[in-house]
């Protein structure tokens, strides 16, 4: 995976951030949020651009593992999803092994960047530098592992390229 220009500079100025008074986090959090903001924008496009490069077995196994994992953490939502339909070719346990820990890497990922976007809102809603210094590490921390995801989803297309995966 190449460098993504709107990642870097979001994660220089969270680090510069790292030494703000609370009024300098309240001045900048408008230029912070539209750093982070293309940050996640740049990760999601390259997410989408290297799983658009799946075949349509790959896409299909990872959506279905996705509404497995929907199904199993129904309490995550109000209603109860649909059970998983039976629809991708059953895929040789290595690239299914492989496509599982690409889904455990993305779920992963928006988890951080979940608890990053939560531990700044309580920082704006409570002043707090402190709060606002930790919710700048878990955006650094959710971008790495946004990264990390999307090397693995990478190394899946390639083992698909080089005739390694099923189709």
């Amino acid at each position: 995976m190449h460098k993504l220009i709107p990642v870097e500079e979001a994660t220089v100025l969270m680090n510069e951030a790292k030494d703000w008074s609370v009024w300098h986090w309240l001045l900048e959090k408008r230029r912070v949020r539209a750093a982070a903001d293309r940050a996640v924008d740049a990760l999601s496009e390259a997410e989408k651009k290297v799983k658009a490069s799946w075949n349509d077995d790959l896409k299909k196994a990872y959506r279905q593992l996705g509404a497995q994992r929907a199904h199993e953490n129904h309490r995550k939502s109000n209603r109860r999803p649909e059970k998983p339909k039976e629809e991708a070719q059953k895929l040789d346990p290595q690239t299914e092994q492989a496509l599982l820990k690409v889904k455990e890497a993305d779920d992963e990922a928006e988890d951080a960047r979940l608890d990053a976007e939560d531990t700044f809102a309580k920082a704006e809603r409570q002043l707090s530098a402190g709060m606002a210094r930790e919710g700048a590490a878990k955006a650094i921390h959710s971008w790495e592992l946004r990264m990390k995801a999307i090397r693995k989803a990478e190394a899946l297309a390639k083992k698909q390229a080089d005739g390694q995966v099923d189709s």
